[in-house]
């Protein structure tokens, strides 16, 4: 569906579901298949750190990927998590803190 510009011509909608296939093909980090879909922290957060430390794609330190692919979903997901769910990756932040031996934020 096109919306129109402010100088009257026609612009097109981004494509939907970009996200998914930056999760998919990201070169932050190559990540376990369905690691957000598990309902405990720890295992996401252990997770995280596993495929942040063998990645040879990532940019930053190992601690920053993860985190921010951790952060990627949550943003991304937004208003369509569960309470259930954001209160699980609000706990696998401070898991992936805990799993690098960063201080946990309270």
């Amino acid at each position: 569906m096109a919306s129109t510009t402010t100088r009257g011509k026609t612009a097109r909608k981004p494509a939907r579901k970009w996200s998914a296939r930056v999760m998919q093909k990201s070169d932050a980090l190559d990540l376990e298949s369905d690691i957000f879909k598990s309902g405990s922290a720890e295992e996401i957060a252990r997770s995280l750190k596993r495929s942040a430390e063998r990645s040879k794609r990532r940019k930053g330190t190992p601690f920053q990927s993860a985190m921010s692919m951790l952060n990627f979903y949550i943003n991304r997901a937004g208003k369509n998590l569960p309470a259930r769910k954001k209160n699980t990756l609000a706990k696998a932040k401070n898991k992936l803190r805990e799993v690098f031996g960063r201080p946990i934020q309270k």
